[in-house]
């Protein structure tokens, strides 16, 4: 006898999923995007959405089907290739880089502009922040409750609160597009949606949302991959929902603040100004909110994907992943940035390689043939993309500066395509010779 969810556990695991996704970076990316893209802000809004909302969720729909780790959907690249690349992941999005900035975040938003900045209250605060991350995470069955019933609800009140106040008190009115939203909205909303991180989160949140299914007792897969894909879905309506309201708050705020101020500023000007000083106290609890459920549930994946490599418990390393990510906090936003944008810029394009053509592999003789050139030249042209961040970026050859698409910083895209075309009429020249040849 199989376990199923009730409907509200169901509504509870797609608030969750919900809740894992709308980190720091969900609420500050959309009214940038929204100030700097003037009139032109809704075909802006819509490439943005394909990358910030479509990918990650056709990521947790691939995971589903292959029950939910990335070792499982890495599978025809070979087990040395998909131990690397879910590594390089789950460090990524974890220790090195979105946890941390999860603490910066909220710390800048919420308590320097009381504290001021500074190493002292910077790190008083990661200290608290991070024992309470550390605290939940030592319980990953109890996700649903702690995050699903009690913290996605609080998360959910706030943000609707928020989007209804941008939709009813606009602060002013639209201001003339920037420059690169006046001669490319779609394709600068597009990458921007890349900034979210959400596809390489998806990947490592995979499997917290169908763990977090089987702790309520559900084992049948069938059923596990559909509740997966229903919390997918859940969720990728709550996003579109929060940054569409996040788009008209921003494009509304150019009398508030300079056009290219970042998101913070434009969010704290415009609930400052419609809330007062009261808004800026509830600004500061929900990113505090928002933060620290993203950083529980990359704690909690990063742990338990580290304790089947490791001979260490998953405890142990819950208080590892815990210190490290607070000392690297530490360094403060701007430099974990930085380091960031390369290192992402590099493993984004592969990823989002392996999770499309995961939904192919019944088309292929053999789909290790398919995937792995393809993922590597994506690679190839996803470091000379991250190369050009750097200052190393003087050492690309000229050719490697003047891709096509390079502007819109998808100069991966066209070889990434034109090599799945040649490894496909390749699989199907060599499937047909076996073919033949069993028939000889």
């Amino acid at each position: 006898m199989t376990h199923r969810l009730a409907p509200k556990d169901i509504l509870a695991l797609g608030f969750m999923t919900f809740a894992l996704f709308v980190g720091a970076g969900n609420i500050i990316f959309p009214p940038m995007v929204g100030i700097q893209s003037g009139e032109h802000v809704w075909v802006a809004a819509l490439g943005f959405l394909i990358t910030a909302v479509g990918l990650p969720v056709i990521t947790v729909i691939a995971l589903a089907r292959v029950g939910g780790g990335i070792d499982a959907l890495s599978s025809p690249i070979g087990k040395a290739a998909g131990l690397l690349l879910a590594t390089v992941c789950y460090l990524a999005v974890g220790p090195l880089f979105a946890t941390p900035r999860t603490a910066t975040v909220s710390f800048e938003v919420g308590i320097a502009p009381i504290t001021g900045e500074g190493p002292l209250p910077l790190f008083i605060y990661s200290v608290v922040y991070f024992v309470l991350v550390m605290a939940i995470s030592l319980y990953p069955g109890k996700l649903l409750d702690t995050v699903g019933h009690i913290l996605a609800p609080l998360k959910i009140v706030a943000l609707t609160v928020l989007g209804l106040a941008a939709l009813m008190w606009p602060a002013g009115g639209v201001t003339p597009a920037s420059e690169a939203y006046q001669y490319a909205a779609f394709s600068s909303g597009f990458v921007n949606g890349y900034l979210t991180m959400d596809t390489l989160g998806a990947l490592v949140f995979g499997i917290v949302i169908v763990n977090a299914a089987r702790s309520r007792g559900v084992s049948d897969n069938r059923l596990l991959t559909r509740y997966t894909i229903l919390a997918g879905l859940i969720a990728g309506m709550g996003l579109t929902l929060v940054y569409l309201s996040l788009f008209k708050l921003g494009s509304g705020s150019g009398a508030l603040v300079d056009q290219h101020a970042n998101g913070a500023a434009i969010l704290h000007a415009y609930v400052q100004q419609t809330f007062g000083n009261m808004g800026s106290l509830f600004l500061a609890a929900l990113i505090f909110v928002a933060c620290m459920v993203t950083a529980v549930g990359l704690t909690c994946a990063c742990a338990e994907f580290f304790a089947q490599c490791l001979p260490l418990s998953y405890r142990t390393l819950v208080f590892i992943l815990g210190l490290f990510s607070m000392l690297v906090s530490n360094l403060g936003l701007s430099h974990l940035i930085q380091i960031s944008i390369p290192v992402l810029t590099a493993i984004y394009p592969p990823c989002i390689v392996l999770v499309v053509l995961s939904f192919t592999l019944s088309w292929w003789h053999k789909s290790s043939r398919i995937i792995a050139p393809t993922m590597l030249v994506s690679l190839l042209f996803g470091i000379i993309d991250a190369t050009k961040t750097t200052n190393f970026k003087d050492i690309l050859p000229v050719w490697g500066q003047h891709l096509p698409l390079a502007d819109q910083g998808l100069a991966w895209l066209p070889p990434s395509l034109a090599m799945l075309v040649l490894v496909a009429l390749y699989d199907r020249l060599l499937g047909r010779q076996q073919v033949t040849a069993h028939q000889q």
